[in-house]
């Protein structure tokens, strides 16, 4: 079982368990977080949603064996992939999401947050959004969230450059609210998970759709140019080099592009 799933005391849990593959994501991971955030949003007894990895390891990004063996469309007119469906999941669900991050948060692994209401990091988290240095380009609308979080300059660094950052950069960005030490922060995330039990949940609902109604429609148009982009990308020249030297275990080579 790679993800586990558990409700207690209001809270829904999803927890990234692959900790012998750095947590990296495949596509029935994909599946199994997306059925669980859709039961979460529909179980009366579920108050809030709790997303967590392994002590050391949010996650390590997509599982790039599975990932080019089972390349994920994300296109407007493709089916939905497992990776498109835990996007929508997540962007879909009414109920407060807590994000609990320790270790290495790379790709989705740090996209994932721009969706989740509340986010705390370790001090030893280390967050990147490497798209770029594997020939392909943003994805889940974070060529909007994080230059509009980061100003262009900034995001430039995370999104061009691809540099990673810390968890108390992620505080400073607006990514996260809080860093804890690694050992504190999935017991302090499901205190503030649990909160949500005390608050009337209608208007606790209403709240958040309130919050994310003004970006609500550009999010899910720029989902779509991207992930049509993305898919076209990993069919190019320059994906296949990234991708070739990842698995040879050596430097791209882009000097003939």
């Amino acid at each position: 079982m790679t993800i586990k799933t558990a409700t207690f005391n209001g809270v829904a849990t999803i927890e990234i368990a692959r900790p012998e593959k750095k947590n990296a994501l495949t596509q029935s991971m994909y599946s199994a977080m997306a059925e669980a955030l859709i039961a979460a949003n529909v179980d009366n007894a579920v108050r809030a949603v709790l997303i967590t990895g392994q002590p050391g390891c949010f996650t390590s990004g997509n599982d790039i064996e599975d990932f080019m063996q089972r390349p994920p469309t994300l296109g407007q007119d493709a089916e939905p992939s497992p990776v498109a469906r835990f996007m929508h999941a997540l962007l879909s669900c009414e109920k407060p999401v807590v994000a609990a991050v320790t270790g290495a948060a790379v790709g989705i692994g740090t996209t994932m947050l721009l969706h989740c209401d509340l986010v705390y990091v370790s001090d030893e988290a280390r967050l990147a959004m490497p798209f770029v240095s594997l020939g392909l380009v943003p994805e889940y609308a974070s060529s909007l969230l994080i230059p509009a979080l980061l100003g262009h300059v900034k995001a430039a660094e995370k999104l061009m450059l691809g540099e990673p950052f810390s968890g108390s950069d992620a505080v400073d960005c607006g990514i996260a609210n809080a860093v804890l030490p690694a050992g504190e922060v999935v017991n302090h995330a499901r205190r503030m998970a649990e909160r949500f039990n005390a608050l009337p949940p209608s208007a606790v609902r209403e709240t958040k759709r309130l919050m994310r109604a003004p970006q609500r429609a550009q999010v899910r148009q720029v989902m779509q140019a991207e992930g049509e982009l993305f898919s076209q990308r990993l069919r190019s020249p320059e994906a296949t080099e990234a991708f070739q030297a990842f698995f040879q275990k050596r430097k791209p080579d882009f000097s003939n592009f």
